[in-house]
């Protein structure tokens, strides 16, 4: 390994790691994708902790659980006097930035965060609403497509956006009219209304160019490159269109919870499966278009590592915060609905000294800040005081409940974790006990709880790739339900250890 490499993490929004094995099988060519996969270490079983935006990323940012950081859901704020990896590299000193996406503060709350005390030095935030630091950038250097980039912020629920900017102008105002000068920018689907060039995706890339172009060539840097494609609504170029073969795009899985599913199902959104009310073709298509825009991107990170003399040297990290069932069993987004496209995540690592291959280990989105500290050489900070109170306690508790996977992307083999632990809370239409679930996932089996009286799942992985056949009430499953749900109850325990550092003096003191 080398001395203090350079590491850039490469975040997409909304990408099931099922989607890109989609693509991969002919729907559109992602030739940069493909090419780290096969120059590095590719996890086919990567999932995400809790599959919504914040929580996710807070606890890439953390290294936590949600009930360690305490972003159980959105709407909260990573605290950021929590330990973050971006800190710890940060005083190691390496020059940090981010770009794009980071959504550790509630989007709601402004459109202007301020992420420089989480530990970056260098920060370009554009997230889901669209306004703020890209759309001021379009009104000053593209004043002619100012209009059309405005049709498309979409969150106008902001209150920011009521008393926008020094001129303290009235945007919703704004974003109202644009809308009905480019009405096809209200859709969930629809081509970007100006050139790929103005696109949050572009502008993005352009500012973690930049960085890496400035920073001293004899000093390592940390570059959090984070889109906010491919989310919904799914708007790529024009022109990425053309990339995607329409006629490989798969069929969606059919809604087997229509027949005696789960009693979380009996209400009235479910009524109708998505693929019956919604134009599941078009949303697809422009789902792989963003695909093949987001993956020319990714060529152009390379291309300016490769320019600066960096590239051999750099560890380039590539996942996401969650999935998207796009139409599969009828249902759209993410959250408690804990289907493979809702929950595994593309994980491919890149660097020097690794052993390129697949790695089938089950791995997760706690184990990224282990991961990116042990190959920068640095120790997560520790939890204070373990001693005090008991002095039968060990003088070091472990800090981070993941592990690093820097052995793994070397070819060791380890004894590893059987299972993974998936969390849902309260969703953007519910704040109650039915929108929650709690999930374990093996190599052979997934099973899952849905509170509020919402019943259960269980699906044969193996026998049933595809979970289209519930086994929660064959009576032949009952063994292999029973112990699962013994595992479940010790993960969802387990989910607090390590301790939390939140607010913590020290362990076992009084």
């Amino acid at each position: 390994m080398t001395n203090r490499p350079d590491i850039v993490l490469v975040m997409v929004d909304q990408l099931a790691a099922r989607w890109l094995e989609q693509a991969w099988q002919g729907v559109v060519d992602l030739p940069n994708l493909r090419a780290l996969a096969e120059g590095g270490v590719r996890f086919p079983n990567a999932f995400t902790p809790n599959p919504v935006c914040a929580p996710a990323r807070a606890t890439v940012a953390t290294g936590l659980t949600s009930q360690g950081h305490g972003v159980s859901e959105c709407g909260y704020d990573l605290d950021p006097a929590l330990p973050t990896f971006m800190r710890t590299l940060q005083r190691g000193g390496w020059r940090t930035g981010a770009f794009g996406k980071l959504h550790l503060r509630t989007q709601i709350g402004g459109v202007h965060p301020d992420y420089r005390p989480y530990g970056f030095d260098v920060t370009h935030i554009t997230e889901d609403p669209r306004a703020g630091e890209w759309l001021d950038w379009v009104r000053e250097h593209h004043p002619g497509h100012y209009r059309a980039a405005l049709s498309t912020v979409w969150m106008t629920m902001v209150p920011e956006l009521r008393a926008y900017g020094p001129e303290r102008r009235d945007l919703v105002a704004e974003i109202e009219a644009a809308r009905r000068e480019f009405p096809e920018s209200t859709g969930e689907a629809y081509t970007l209304p100006f050139p790929a060039e103005v696109s949050q995706t572009s502008w993005i890339t352009e500012r973690a160019c930049d960085f890496i172009r400035g920073t001293e060539a004899d000093r390592p840097l940390f570059a959090h490159v984070s889109y906010v494609q491919p989310h919904n609504p799914f708007a790529p170029p024009a022109e990425y269109l053309r990339h995607v073969r329409a006629e490989r795009v798969p069929r969606p899985l059919p809604a087997e919870w229509r027949s005696g599913g789960p009693a979380y199902f009996d209400r009235e959104q479910y009524r109708q499966a998505s693929y019956d009310v919604d134009d599941w073709e078009s949303h697809r298509l422009h789902y792989f278009a963003d695909l093949a825009h987001l993956d020319e991107q990714l060529g152009r990170l390379v291309d300016c590592l490769r320019e600066t003399g960096r590239l051999a040297g750099t560890y380039v990290i590539f996942t996401s915060d969650h999935g998207e069932l796009l139409h599969d069993h009828g249902l759209v987004g993410k959250w408690e609905r804990h289907y493979d496209a809702c929950i595994r995540v593309p994980l491919l690592v890149s660097g020097p000294d690794l052993r390129p291959g697949v790695r089938p280990e089950l791995v997760e989105l706690t184990d990224l800040a282990p991961t990116i500290l042990d190959v920068a050489g640095l120790e997560p900070d520790p939890l204070p005081r373990p001693e005090l109170g008991n002095p039968h306690l060990p003088r070091r508790l472990p800090a981070l409940p993941g592990s690093s996977l820097l052995p793994l992307c070397q070819g060791l083999d380890l004894d590893w974790r059987t299972a993974v632990y998936v969390q849902s809370n309260n969703n953007h239409w519910e704040a109650s006990p039915r929108s929650w679930s709690r999930t374990v996932r093996t190599a052979r089996h997934r099973y899952t709880r849905y509170f509020g009286g919402g019943g259960e799942q269980l699906f044969d992985l193996k026998a049933d790739p595809d979970e289209q056949h519930d086994l929660a009430h064959d009576p032949a499953a009952e063994p292999v339900l029973r112990r699962l749900r013994e595992e479940l109850l010790e993960l969802v325990v387990l989910d607090g250890y390590p301790n939390s550092p939140r607010g913590l003096y020290g362990i076992g003191t009084w």
